[in-house]
């Protein structure tokens, strides 16, 4: 099992397979994407060698990230190298949903088990204003049938921003009356280039918390493989909140997440100063022993937080570097 020295254990890789995206959202990418980095991708044997190597060091779960990851036309076949792993019992997928409702069956068949769409805004013209894409009534649709297809894991995500979606909340958490999914709030977070957004747009994930628990919504016990969200339920809705608060205290006392990034770095955390080149031992499966060696030292020198509090953003400039 991978662990630190501060007795983290990690069960969940986020994989990225392109930094590219053909969304154009406020917080992360408002030029659209700029093209800045190599684009040799890591290809489906580098990936299959990625994975089967966490794997054998007690991985579960691998989330497949960009960017934006459907814009490969093979990753349905990244899916299903990804389920076939001996232990991965859970290969997720956040997505934009621009294609979701033409592959999502495709996906499903592949192995997918879970699915996280990004859906800034409930209301088609501030989702287009949000994403620069007309697109909400195709996600939508697109939802709809992952559930038809029997996906049991479908997951919501909404970046809080004051200027645009702040006032929303009410109107998401309503919407969740007879919706089976879980709706996870995200505080808006600082990137090396959006400080002046970030300080006009931040709010803070405890305001929601408070309304949550007005409103009788209760705390879900976590999974070990979960994510960060401190999740709620309430009996008389559907659906579930969830709440990404990176700026709450201890938010990194529960990492339990490695970071894989398209060019074959490593990077033990979102926001850590640069990934570790590790894409050279990739390429043939005899090379498991050396970088299994190698992530056990790497996890050694991970921070204890992502200081983010005092302003610190590492080498991450916009998030569709790692994918969040």
């Amino acid at each position: 099992m991978l662990q630190d020295k501060m007795g983290r254990k990690f069960h969940y890789l986020r994989l990225s397979i392109t930094d590219v995206c053909n969304f154009k959202c406020t917080y992360c990418l408002p030029d659209g994407y700029q093209c800045d980095s190599p684009r040799d991708f890591l290809s489906t044997s580098e990936i299959g060698n990625l994975v089967a190597t966490f794997a054998s060091l007690g991985t579960s779960k691998v989330r497949i990230t960009g960017g934006e990851p459907a814009l490969r036309k093979d990753l349905a076949q990244i899916i299903q190298l990804c389920r076939q792993q001996a232990g991965i019992t859970d290969v997720a997928l956040t997505t934009n949903g621009f294609n979701l409702a033409r592959n999502i069956d495709k996906w499903v068949d592949a192995g997918l088990t879970a699915l996280n769409v990004s859906i800034d805004s409930l209301d088609p013209k501030m989702f287009s204003a949000i994403t620069g894409h007309d697109k909400l009534e195709s996600i939508l649709a697109g939802l709809n049938k992952a559930h038809q297809l029997g996906l049991k894991k479908i997951k919501i995500n909404a970046v809080l921003m004051r200027q645009y979606n702040g006032q929303d909340v009410q109107d998401y958490i309503d919407w969740l009356k007879d919706k089976p999914y879980t709706l996870r709030f995200i505080e808006l977070m600082q990137t090396g280039d959006n400080l002046q957004f970030f300080k006009q747009n931040h709010v803070s994930g405890l305001e929601i918390k408070k309304l949550l628990l007005e409103q009788g919504w209760l705390p879900v016990i976590r999974d070990k493989s979960a994510g960060p969200a401190e999740e709620f339920y309430h009996p008389d809705y559907q659906g579930r909140v969830g709440l990404i608060m990176p700026y709450g205290q201890d938010f990194c006392a529960s990492c339990n997440r490695l970071r894989v990034s398209a060019l074959g770095k490593l990077h033990l955390c979102l926001f850590s100063e640069q990934g570790i080149d590790i894409r050279q031992y990739l390429q043939q499966p005899q090379q498991q022993a050396e970088l299994t060696e190698l992530l056990h030292g790497y996890l050694q020198d991970k921070a204890p937080s992502h200081y983010l509090q005092q302003g610190f953003t590492g080498g991450t400039q916009h998030l569709a570097m790692l994918g969040g």
